[in-house]
C-alpha cells in the first residue's frame, strides 16, 4: 500500500490596506511610556516562533505562537506590535498602531507647548538705577508677565554696594508693587553671592490667556 500524507493549510484573512502599508514600513517608532526601539517590528515583520501577547486593553493573553498572534490581530483588525523585543519571548501588543502614533505626536506637541509656558526671562538691574532706566526695565518685566512668562529679576552689586543689600531689597519690592496687576512674587528676594534675586510669576489668568492664544494661532 502506498503511504498517505495529509497536509493542513491555514488560510489567513488578508490585512486591511492601511495595515498592509504599515507593516511594510521598516523604521516605525513605538513608545510605551518612552521610546522602545528605533526599529520597532510590527505584524509579519515579527519573526520569532512565539510571543508573550498583551491584548488591546492591557490584558495578559499569555505565550502564544506567532501565527496565532497574527491571526488574532487580523481578526480584530489591529496591529501586532513588538513592545519589548529584549524579553524572552518578546512581548507584543494588539493595538491600532496608526492611532497610537497620532496620539503620541499630539502628546509630544502638548509637552513642547507646556515647556514654552514655563520659560523664565531675566532682567538685571543696578541698586542705584536712575529713574529712566528703571521705567525701561519695568516695561520689559511687564511685557514678559503679560506674555505669560516668569521673570527672574537680578540686582547686581558692585564694590561698596555689597555692604548695602537693603538698597536691592527695596528696589525689588518697589518693582513687585509696580507690576502687581500683572504678576506676583513667586520667590522672595534672596542674596546669591554678589547678586540679589527675586522671581516674579504671571497671574494664572495671564498664563491661561497666553496658552489659549497659542492654541488659537495653531
Amino acid at each position: 500500500m502506498g503511504r498517505y500524507c495529509e497536509t493542513t493549510v491555514t488560510v489567513r484573512r488578508p490585512w486591511s490596506a492601511a495595515r498592509q502599508a504599515r507593516h511594510s514600513s521598516s523604521n516605525d517608532i513605538l513608545t510605551q511610556g518612552g521610546p522602545i526601539s528605533s526599529e520597532t517590528r510590527i505584524n509579519e515583520r515579527i519573526r520569532v516562533p512565539e510571543v508573550r501577547l498583551v491584548g488591546p486593553n492591557g490584558e495578559q493573553v499569555g505565550i502564544v505562537r506567532i501565527e496565532d498572534a497574527l491571526r488574532l490581530a487580523q481578526e480584530a483588525d489591529l496591529d501586532l506590535v513588538e513592545v519589548a523585543p529584549q524579553a524572552r519571548p518578546p512581548v507584543c501588543k494588539l493595538m491600532d498602531y496608526g492611532k497610537f502614533k497620532y496620539e503620541s505626536a499630539q502628546k509630544a506637541r502638548e509637552s513642547r507647548r507646556n515647556q514654552q509656558l514655563t520659560v523664565i526671562k531675566e532682567q538685571k538691574l543696578r541698586p542705584k538705577i536712575d529713574a529712566h532706566d528703571y521705567e525701561t526695565k519695568k516695561g520689559h518685566v511687564s511685557r514678559f508677565l503679560e506674555q505669560g512668562h516668569k521673570v527672574k529679576v537680578t540686582i547686581m552689586f558692585r564694590g561698596r554696594e555689597q555692604s548695602r543689600p537693603e538698597l536691592g531689597f527695596r528696589l525689588l519690592q518697589r518693582l513687585a508693587e509696580d507690576v502687581a496687576e500683572l504678576g506676583f512674587i513667586e520667590s522672595n528676594p534672596k542674596q546669591d553671592g554678589r547678586n540679589m534675586i527675586m522671581v516674579l510669576a504671571p497671574h494664572k489668568s495671564k498664563a491661561k490667556a497666553k496658552a489659549g492664544k497659542g492654541q488659537a494661532e495653531r
